[in-house]
């Protein structure tokens, strides 16, 4: 396989970071510093806009210059990505606490970083490219549910399960958030077109079970939500571990 190839250059960069320079003057630049920059572009203008002339005007080095660096936005993005899901202090700290608080804690911590990282949401995570803190981030989910009398391959399941069900209910907040802007329309203004047309069907006998429903259904917040899915998950497992053990 070629160096050349962005997988294998993506690996060389991650694990072993930049090559020391064989002659002449040291790096300008670090590979922490354009990773840190990629990042905020990203999380500010979202991954579609990020590119690597924007990313060196950033740095304030020429687009050439940064390609000694990083060759292209493919390995740069794998790079991002390896940075943004490191094991932060809460879930290194979790596991003291037992398996339920760990995936809780878990399971909080994955929904911060989507919300504060949207474009990680649009990264490969079925095939993704393993860096020291994504594999650090999977051992860590590891040590946290070892105690639990599953086998080995129900642990990866459990952890696809969390992480799936973070993923989904990051996206829904999320499009909701943008939903404002990318309508020019206020979540009131959006609904007051629609309230004539509700209050009549529900008026209508078409739909008893939505006329029924209180005021208040809807007001729950997203949060709420997050946690009520997140307890139904972590209650099944329970039952499934309580029959297991039986």
């Amino acid at each position: 396989m070629s160096e050349q190839n962005p997988l294998a250059k993506s690996l060389q960069l991650l694990w072993e970071g930049l090559p020391e320079p064989e002659r002449g003057p040291k790096p300008k630049l670090t590979l922490s510093q354009i990773v840190s920059a990629g990042i905020e572009l990203a999380d500010n203008d979202g991954l579609e806009a990020l590119s690597m002339r924007k990313l060196s005007q950033k740095l304030g080095v020429g687009t050439m210059s940064l390609y000694r660096y990083v060759p292209s936005k493919t390995e740069l993005i794998h790079l991002m990505v390896d940075a943004v899901v490191g094991p932060s202090y809460a879930r290194r700290t979790a596991p003291a606490q037992g398996w339920r608080q760990f995936l809780t804690t878990t399971a909080y911590e994955a929904r911060g970083m989507y919300l504060e990282h949207p474009w990680a949401l649009q990264a490969n995570w079925s095939r993704p490219v393993l860096g020291p803190h994504s594999v650090a981030d999977l051992d860590l989910f590891l040590t946290g549910i070892k105690d639990l009398p599953l086998r080995d391959q129900e642990k990866m399941h459990l952890a696809t399960v969390v992480d799936s069900y973070v993923q989904g209910t990051v996206r829904q907040e999320l499009l909701w958030l943008n939903a404002t802007s990318e309508s020019d329309m206020t979540d009131e203004e959006f609904w007051s077109y629609q309230l004539p047309w509700l209050s009549q069907a529900m008026t209508s006998g078409r739909f008893p079970a939505m006329a029924q429903l209180p005021e208040d259904t809807f007001d729950g917040t997203w949060e709420e939500t997050f946690d009520f899915g997140l307890q139904l998950i972590l209650d099944g497992l329970d039952a499934q571990l309580t029959r297991r053990t039986a």
